[in-house]
């Protein structure tokens, strides 16, 4: 869900997880098991239904359990890989490994596994109320869908957040919020995301990112890093 798809498509094999095996989720006792394909919103809400706190945080994040790990999704409660025990990678020469906490790193959307695909991980939660915890991400929910263009046509959060900013905030403060370049607009409810039109290509979305990055550069002397990625 965080990725660009430039026009002319993608140069090789895109490995799509869409067998039913890999959208299983399991609860075993305080620890859930999910398949790489399995969204990471049924994670969620399975998760709280069950009374394990941690991921709640996540509600309203899209992609998969595969995605979030490998840009290791988060939100103000925190990251997915604090709460991650394991994780089994399919790798570009065939073989399938499992790979265990000490053996991870996670950073500011940032992970370490850039293999070729993840296909199951196992995360450890703690126990909590159940209506505590629906509480809490019902909250989470509301939050977000008051700040954020949920329901638009957008690939999430476009940049990282700089050290001691926020990335929407700079965009706002250079007044380019609802900046427009074809079908693509900065959004004027959340100026770190791209809002698409029914029209729009990747090519203006290319153009209305480097646009912004260029106009923060100039006018508040910071350099923006993608977190989406372009393919």
């Amino acid at each position: 869900s965080n990725i660009l798809v430039r026009d002319e498509g993608v140069k090789g094999v895109v490995v799509h997880l869409s067998a039913p095996a890999f959208h299983e989720i399991r609860i075993e006792g305080r620890r859930v098991v999910a398949g790489g394909g399995a969204s990471l919103g049924r994670v969620v809400t399975t998760s709280v239904r069950y009374g394990l706190a941690g991921l709640e945080s996540l509600i309203a994040i899209p992609g998969t359990i595969g995605g979030a790990l490998h840009g290791n999704a988060g939100a103000q409660g925190g990251d997915i890989g604090q709460w991650t025990r394991s994780v089994t990678i399919f790798s570009t020469d065939g073989q399938a490994d499992q790979r265990d906490r000490d053996e991870l790193q996670f950073s500011y959307r940032r992970s370490n596994l850039d293999d070729l695909a993840i296909v199951e991980a196992e995360f450890e939660l703690e126990e909590d109320d159940p209506r505590e915890l629906v509480r809490r991400m019902q909250k989470n929910w509301i939050v977000k869908k008051s700040a954020q263009p949920l329901g638009h046509q957008c690939a999430g959060c476009v940049f990282k957040n700089p050290s001691g900013a926020a990335a929407a905030e700079l965009i706002e403060a250079a007044g380019l919020k609802g900046t427009r370049i074809g079908g693509a607009m900065v959004s004027e409810r959340h100026a770190g995301f791209i809002v698409a039109d029914s029209d729009c290509t990747a090519s203006d979305v290319l153009r209305l990112i480097h646009f912004v990055r260029d106009q923060v550069r100039e006018r508040m002397g910071v350099e923006l890093q993608l977190e989406i990625e372009i393919w």
